[in-house]
């Protein structure tokens, strides 16, 4: 049940702002909508977001929000950090709770469903030579100045995916179910910007008791590659 808004109190917008990452051909990808022509910053390139309504929680905004402008459900959403500088919105005087969700490449292909106000959304590489100036750009193309505070979400986003990456298993949501152990290196190496040696990697992940061998194999002009999967989903 909600009440009126009692005038005593100073108005306060709360929105949510998910940065959606996947790695598809090694490169580390984040998905950006398009905001409308008629907006602040029009036309300009921004990560899929909204308001929360007044009878949900800001869990359930994220994760509305990327169902609706983004296409993408049921993949790991978390919370990130809360960003309110007064002058974040031109609107408004607006709190944004950010998010950041990790989507396996065999899913990225969901994220292509535009509303009746933000366009199509798309994947764009994200360009990281270091996690303080990470910026979403197109092959060939100059990197893109994201609307709002959006930039600097995004940033936050890499540094703390790249710094969790170190004590969390959070690639492994990055990957299908079944996937070769190159295939994880990749994401790996995608996610940290840098090449990792391949001989310690896949004797840490080994020994680290979280993949194992699956009965399935990856058929190729080559000889099979074996496949693993992981011994827990969610951590």
């Amino acid at each position: 049940m909600h009440t009126a808004r009692d005038p005593r109190f100073p108005a306060l917008g709360v929105a949510v702002d998910v940065v959606v990452f996947t790695v598809r051909d090694g490169q580390l990808e984040v998905l950006l909508t398009r905001r409308p022509d008629e907006e602040p910053f029009p036309g300009a390139w921004s990560l899929p977001g909204g308001f929360v309504r007044p009878d949900e929680s800001a869990d359930d905004a994220a994760a509305r929000e990327l169902a609706e402008k983004a296409g993408v459900e049921d993949v790991f959403l978390e919370q990130l950090y809360t960003f309110s500088a007064p002058d974040r919105d031109p609107r408004s005087r607006v709190v944004a709770v950010a998010y950041y969700a990790l989507v396996s490449a065999d899913k990225a292909a969901l994220g292509a469903r535009a509303d009746g106000r933000t366009r199509a959304p798309q994947w764009f590489r994200v360009q990281a030579e270091s996690e303080e100036h990470a910026q979403a750009f197109l092959p060939g193309q100059p990197p893109v100045t994201l609307a709002f505070d959006h930039d600097e979400i995004l940033r936050t986003a890499v540094q703390r995916i790249r710094g969790k990456l170190e004590y969390v298993p959070i690639g492994f949501q990055l990957l299908p179910p079944h996937f070769t152990l190159t295939e994880l290196q990749s994401v790996y190496e995608a996610v940290l910007g840098h090449p990792v040696d391949k001989r310690n990697f896949r004797s840490k992940i080994q020994k680290s008791g979280l993949v194992r061998e699956s009965d399935a194999v990856k058929k190729g002009p080559h000889r099979p590659a074996k496949l693993f999967e992981f011994t827990q989903r969610t951590f």
